[in-house]
Order: structure tokens, then C-alpha cells, then sequence
């Protein structure tokens, strides 16, 4: 499990990504209980992730709408498969409209980029 820490800052509202192989919906689910056992991710607002895995693309917004989406284009863009990406929000206090989107395509850019470093 590769995570990335305080990788983008706006207006209060913090943001990590993570991830590593993963084939399925229920590996899906042990990652997401490894990353939360971090008392940080546990409490964060939100925990978006996408995969492309043995059962196809498989999402999840964690409450931001559309976020699993946007990290699901660019698993696809890359043409990753059989691989994670959790992008966390801790929320700032103040809404930031379309600039979340912007934000979670940027976290994912980042670990892509990190993880090719790390190979």
C-alpha cells in the first residue's frame, strides 16, 4: 500500500491518496479496512476509490458525488487494472463547487506518477 499524504490543500479541505494491487470488490473492502485502521482515514469525510478489476470498474463516492468517476477516468486513461486508488477528503468547513473534481483528478495524477517512481 503506497499513501501519499497532504498532497493537495484548499481552502481548509485537506487531501490524501492511496492504493495498491487489488483485484476485486471484496479486496476492495480489506484495503479500505487497512487504510482506515489509520484513526486519521477513519475519521476523514471522505474515502472516494475506483478499480478495474476481475468483475470490471468498480466505484465508490464515499458521499462526494461523482468523485469515484473522475478516478475511474484516469485508471482508464492509464489503462490500470488489477490496482486501487483511494482518494481521501478531510472537508475544510467551505464548499468548493467543481474545484473538488479538479482536486481529486490532481491526488490521482500524483500517485500515478509516485507509484511509477516507486517501481
Amino acid at each position: 500500500m503506497l499513501v501519499l499524504e497532504n498532497v493537495i490543500s484548499d481552502r481548509g479541505s485537506r487531501y490524501a491518496v492511496a492504493g495498491g494491487p487489488c483485484a476485486d470488490g471484496a479486496a476492495a473492502r480489506e484495503f479500505l479496512r487497512a487504510l482506515r485502521r489509520d484513526k486519521r482515514f477513519a475519521r476523514a469525510t471522505h474515502n472516494s476509490w475506483a478499480l478495474i478489476g476481475r468483475e470490471g470498474a468498480l466505484k465508490n463516492d464515499d458521499g462526494e458525488a461523482g468523485a469515484g468517476m473522475v478516478i475511474l477516468r484516469e485508471l482508464d486513461r492509464e489503462a490500470l487494472s488489477g490496482h486501487i486508488v483511494v482518494v481521501t477528503r478531510w472537508f475544510g468547513g467551505k464548499h468548493l463547487g467543481g474545484d473538488r473534481f479538479r482536486h481529486v483528478r490532481e491526488a490521482v495524477r500524483i500517485y500515478l506518477a509516485a507509484r511509477e517512481t516507486a517501481d
